[in-house]
């Protein structure tokens, strides 16, 4: 008797089981109907209040200027001059750069120093000398 027990035993719990889990799915599956039904009548209500105005011609005046504004200024949406937004084409001033008396005084100080012989104190004073004129 013990042994016939078992598979009605086995039986109700798979079905039991079954139950349980079909019983999920279709609260799960009313849930999401609910929902999806929900968002669609937002989305319904929100349309309605922008659908007014949509598709309409837009009022007299629309997008033509404010009153109190003149005819544009003369040469307003011609095409700008020949070279206009191009930089100028002078020649750019030479850098300033230290005088000539610093030139030499540094030159004179180097000499003193023993950084430069007499010939290349010679030759650097004729370079700074000669470069200026």
């Amino acid at each position: 008797m013990f042994m016939r027990r078992r598979p009605l035993l086995r039986a109700a719990a798979v079905g039991g089981t079954a139950y349980v889990a079909g019983r999920h799915m279709a609260n799960k599956q009313a849930e999401q109907q609910y929902t999806d039904e929900d968002q669609e009548a937002r989305i319904s209500a929100l349309e309605q209040q922008q659908a007014p105005g949509y598709g309409q011609q837009p009022p007299p005046g629309y997008g033509q200027p404010p009153p109190g504004y003149g005819p544009p200024p003369p040469g307003y949406g011609q095409p700008p001059p020949p070279g206009y937004g191009q930089p100028p084409s002078a020649e750019p001033e030479p850098a300033a750069g230290p005088s000539i008396a610093d030139q030499l005084n540094q030159l004179v100080e180097l000499h003193k120093q023993g950084a430069l012989t007499d010939e290349e104190f010679a030759a650097a004073k004729a370079g700074v000398l000669g470069g200026s004129g």
